[in-house]
Order: structure tokens, then sequence, then C-alpha cells
């Protein structure tokens, strides 16, 4: 689920709230996730060159005060990080790199805004602010704060969205050809200079994270059409924007490269959509990733649910999933955003539940070496609690099979029950009927969702 911040659109829904109010309305998204069994969040918490949590580099978000630079009086990232982990959901710190602001007003800024110390780097293009990616220092500022947020927050992975340079306007030239003139020697155009650009940020920032803690996972998503097939044999059946010409973002390069651990592309077409049709993309990016360590997580636009044509069936998303489960190389889906899906309008997000999300899931393995975690020990289950030992796991995934199982099982998922985020060691089973049998079994989970074998298993029966 993404969660966003830019313009106050998900969270919180109105700058200048109190934080007690703003922490509350999290937790409502974060449960609404729970209730739909999803497993991971991706939240913004540098939408426009700003801060949702303290930082050296760059001034609080206008978007918790109502004025950029004003302390909110608390830590939102630690917070934020800390009750993803609560629930078993992991944390993926979303970051617009080059947006220096949504408003083109540089007064509006705070004093310490990088737009008011270096107005150099920055160009007014449509309204907003815009760091120039050619410039290198400018990739040392992303690389700066993003490294800032790894080093010092508990977060599970680093999120880049579809904003690269940005999505041009008709007869606007995007105003860097003095940066190309003085870094682009070698380059045949401006194009290719831009695509390197860009590509050396991409591939900085997956070797930087790495160094810095391996277990943090890079994933970007993508705008979902990477070239036509008109423009190029590798590419898709469609006829729509393509990343690689337009925003010089060359995403099917980053999968090939290995310089992404996940890509989401924003397939936010619906089935049967003659430019971009569904169907012909999700093929096409499963052939992308192919042979890859990269996982591929397909985008999904729930915030079109009710708008004219195929949208208006609520149904369209679930016809979606059902889709990309035909796909072994398809991993999950992501859906934007958060509000769309508390609204659930037309009970497309209740279909989705019924149809496909009915239970947990775990995070597909993160890691192509490497070895589990032992195995929690000591399982027991009395009055309506479930404890047991282990040291180190990222979260436990817990197992619940009808009347008394053996004294062992492989993990499996059709049994999975729920997953307890961080080293806790105890929970309680409130989906289970009164006055039946159940055998409980528990795993360890490591960062990269590597999973023990299984506890011995707990025999209990849930009184009335």
């Amino acid at each position: 689920m993404w969660i966003t911040t830019v313009n106050n659109g998900d969270w919180p829904n109105k700058a200048g709230l109190p934080a007690a109010k703003q922490q509350g309305q999290y937790r409502h998204l974060l449960d609404v996730a729970q209730k739909l069994n999803f497993n991971t969040v991706y939240v913004q918490i540098r939408p426009a060159a700003d801060a949702f949590y303290p930082s050296r580099l760059e001034p609080w978000s206008q978007y918790l005060t109502g004025k950029q630079g004003g302390d909110p009086g608390y830590d939102p990232l630690r917070f934020l990080v800390d009750e993803a982990h609560k629930r078993g959901l992991e944390f993926h710190a979303w970051f617009n790199p080059y947006r220096a602001s949504a408003q083109a007003d540089r007064n509006r800024l705070a004093p310490n805004s990088q737009a008011r110390l270096h107005p150099d780097w920055v160009h007014r293009y449509g309204g907003a602010l815009w760091f120039d990616p050619g410039l290198p220092q400018v990739r040392d500022l992303v690389g700066k704060v993003v490294l800032d947020v790894v080093n010092r927050y508990d977060v599970d992975g680093v999120h880049l969205d579809d904003y690269f340079y940005p999505y041009p306007l008709p007869g606007q030239a995007f105003p860097d050809s003095a940066t190309f003139k003085k870094y682009g020697k070698g380059y045949a155009n401006i194009g290719d200079w831009r695509r390197h650009n860009v590509d050396a940020l991409v591939q900085g920032l997956h070797t930087q994270i790495h160094q810095a803690k391996p277990a943090v996972r890079f994933g970007i998503s993508p705008f979902g059409v990477w070239r036509n097939k008109s423009k190029d044999p590798a590419g898709s059946a469609t006829a729509a924007l393509q990343s690689y010409d337009d925003i010089y973002a060359d995403s099917r390069k980053w999968v090939r490269s290995g310089w992404v651990d996940y890509i989401a592309p924003q397939l936010y077409w619906p089935v049967g959509f003659k430019a971009a049709d569904y169907r012909t993309l999700v093929a096409w990016w499963s052939k992308q990733v192919a042979g890859t360590h990269v996982q591929l997580v397909i985008g999904q636009a729930a915030y079109q649910v009710g708008q004219p044509g195929a949208w208006k069936d609520p149904a369209e998303l679930s016809r979606h999933v059902g889709i990309d489960a035909k796909y072994p190389q398809v991993g999950g889906e992501a859906f934007f955003s958060a509000r769309d899906l508390a609204q659930d309008r037309h009970g497309f997000a209740s279909r989705l539940l019924r149809d496909h999300y009915s239970r947990p899931a775990l995070p597909p393995v993160a890691a192509s070496t490497g070895s589990p975690p032992s195995a929690p020990a000591h399982l027991k289950a009395k009055d309506g609690e479930l404890t047991w030992k282990g040291s180190g796991a990222a979260a436990y995934a817990i197992y619940r099979t009808p009347a008394k199982g053996p004294a062992c099982i492989a993990p499996d998922g059709r049994f999975l029950v729920k997953v307890v985020g961080g080293d806790v060691h105890k929970t309680s089973d409130k989906t289970a009927k009164p006055a039946h049998s159940y055998t409980y079994y528990v795993t360890a989970l490591d960062r990269q969702h590597r999973e023990s074998p299984t506890t011995h298993g707990a025999n209990v029966t849930k009184g009335h």
C-alpha cells in the first residue's frame, strides 16, 4: 500500500493537526492494510526536498505543520516505522529524488531548503521546482539524504516513484541546456546524457544502500511503459508515453543490470485499453524479470475505481490480480493509494479481500544466498495466548491447523494466520472459533524473509 504525504494526499490528511491526531490517522491506515492482509507499506517521507524526520540536510515538511521547517514535536518517521513493525508490516521509506518543491515560490520555502541555499541547482518547470539531475552535487545530495535515513532508522526498504526528469509539458523544454553543455561531453544527444544521469543515481543508490545495510531492499515504481514496440523491437505492444524517451528512465536497464531489488511498474490501465493493455504489460514485465534476481510487484490504480469506462466495474482490480496469478514472475501487487483502499469505493477493496487476499501472506524471499534463522522453541498455548522462545528474528509467522496435528510440519501458507513483527514472543489468535481444537506452529523470519523450520506444535481447544 502506497501512503502519500505530498499535498496531504493520504497522511496526514491536513497540515497542522496535533501529533495525536496525525498518529491516529496513520494507525487507521495501517489497520486497513492489516484488514486486507497486506504485508508492506511504501510511505512517502521525502516528498519535495523536505523531511518527515529531524534532518541536518533538509527542513521539516510543510505537510506536517503547514509551514516548511515547522517542528511537529515528535519524530514522525520513528513512529511510522515502529507502528508498521508492530503489525508485522514491512516499511519502505519512499523518497522523491528530484522534486525540490511542489510549488514554485522560493520565498515559501524554509531558509535551509536546498532550493534556497543552492538556487543554481534548481529549475522552475510546470509550476514546481525541480533539481537538475545532471548536476553531480544533486546526485550527491540525494545519496546523503537516503543514507541518512538508512543508517538512522530501521527501514526495510528504500522506494523511489516514477518522477525522475519531470513529465514533459507541451512546448516547454526542461531548461538544462547549460548543464548539458558543461557535463555532456561524449554524449551524442541530450537524451542519452539525461538517461546516464538517472542511471548513475540508481546504480549509486543501490550500491550505497547495500554497503550500509545489506538487508535493506531498493525498489523503484517506474511509469508502466518502458518503450513502445513501434520505437524499439524490445518494447511492449503499446502506444503510450515512454519512460525511456520522455522522462529518461531506462527501467529495463535497471532490471537487467541488477540495480534494483524489486521493480513495481505502475500499470494503471484496464484490461483491453488499446494504448496500454493491462494483460500485454504484465506479460512484458514478467519477461523482463525472468532469469534475474529482481522481484516484480505490479502497481495497481486503486484511485481509478469508479472512473468512466472499464473502471466503473469494481471487479476490474480483482481481475488484474487474477491475471497476475498466471505469471510466476509476479511476486505481488502494490495499490495506489491508501485513502482509496480505506474508502473501499463500490466495494472494490472488499472484493480483493474476498477474491484473493483472504489469508495473510509472507513477502517473497529477498535473498539468493544465506541461511534461514533457527526455529523458535518452547511453544505453549494457554488461556488464549501463544508464547515461545527465540532470538534475533525480524518477525514470527503463526500457523494454525485444525484439530491435533503432527509434532512438526513444513510451513504452509494455507495455514498462516498472522505475522508478529519485531522480537516479540507472544500473541493471541482472535480468529479461532470456540469449541474447536487446533494445533499451532511458529516460524522465525529474518529481514530478507528467509523462514526457519516450524516449532514443535502446540495443541489447544478454544473454549467458549
